[in-house]
């Protein structure tokens, strides 16, 4: 089974920018869909941003033009790019991955393997 780990994470002022990898071992498999999840203090789990096999990608509209997901399969690896962060940007970051379902959408289920997460605290 897959395992993913999420490093990357941190505090910055706000405008800052961060970069999250999501390692997967022993190594990438096939997948459908990868996505990027947080979790705000107090508030449930919301998707931020996916990627599909094909690279179709999908964003949160309050992280549009601010957030980029990428993938680097040759090292196993789902990135997450943040620009110009902002105070509610704060949360535990997860990375997931799903194997099996053509949906690839920022609503869980049907992910299937998920990291232990990575958190981010953005000041103002």
């Amino acid at each position: 089974q897959v395992q993913l780990v999420e490093s990357g994470g941190g505090s910055v002022q706000a405008a800052g920018s961060l970069r999250l990898p999501c390692a997967a071992s022993p190594y990438m498999p096939n997948y459908q869909c990868m996505g990027w999840f947080r979790q705000a203090p107090g508030k449930g789990r919301q998707g931020v941003a996916t990627i599909h096999s094909v690279g179709t990608k999908t964003y949160a509209d309050s992280v549009k033009g601010r957030l980029t997901i990428s993938t680097d399969n040759a090292k196993n690896t789902l990135y997450l790019q943040m620009y110009n962060l902002k105070p509610e940007d704060t949360g535990m970051y997860y990375c997931a991955a799903d194997f099996f379902s053509a949906y690839c959408g920022l609503v869980d289920p049907p992910y299937s393997s998920w990291g232990r997460g990575t958190q981010v605290t953005v000041s103002s």
